[in-house]
């Protein structure tokens, strides 16, 4: 007679004292490795850059890199997720103070910039529960297709090619951003189908 084993049931602060927790997310208690490359991991730090300038330069709020957590699903207490860019507006944490640990406030923009080994599905999923939390504005940007995907909280989904612009809506307002010039340039044999 054989028994499975239980799998290990990790909290939040499990994942704080873990040396290399910010490369998983907890879903009910399970740990899910996030996937990162290199080309997600650069377009990314491209769009962190210009959202981090144009906050400070209008003194918007606070722009998270991918290594910060929010613990900021309600009924779900357990659950810590990573954007790979976000933004909290000034006045929504208390006293502006910076929480030490995973962030319990929703960001106002969640980015998520896809990786190879990303799984639809399980995108989908976090994507219902960023807008679920009080998320206004989810950018999925995939850089091997050169597009992004704005998701909006009243279930609209707007598809964006290269050559047309981000858009901070009422979220960032005033801020535009071409989606090629923060995606890693072409390769010169690169076919224009791909584009």
């Amino acid at each position: 007679m054989s028994t499975a084993a239980t799998p290990r049931q990790y909290t939040p602060d499990d994942l704080l004292r873990m040396r290399d927790g910010h490369r998983y997310e907890l879903v009910d208690g399970e740990l899910r490795k996030r996937p990162m490359g290199t080309e997600s991991s650069w377009t990314g730090g491209q769009l962190y850059a210009l959202l981090q300038a144009f906050c400070r330069a209008n003194h918007l709020g606070w722009v998270f890199p991918a290594d910060s957590g929010f613990q900021c699903f309600p009924g779900h207490p357990q659950k810590v997720r990573y954007a790979d860019v976000s933004f909290i507006p000034f006045g929504r944490l208390p006293g502006e103070a910076l929480p030490q640990g995973h962030c319990p406030i929703a960001p106002a923009l969640a980015v998520e910039v896809m990786s190879p080994k990303d799984r639809a599905i399980e995108l989908g999923q976090k994507i219902e529960e960023y807008l679920e939390a009080g998320v206004r504005l989810v950018w999925v940007i995939n850089p091997r297709t050169r597009t992004a995907h704005v998701h909006r909280p009243d279930g609209t989904i707007t598809r964006l090619t290269a050559d047309q612009q981000l858009d901070g809506e009422n979220v960032l307002p005033g801020f535009h951003c071409r989606l090629g010039d923060i995606l890693p340039p072409l390769a010169p044999n690169t076919s224009a189908r791909q584009r």
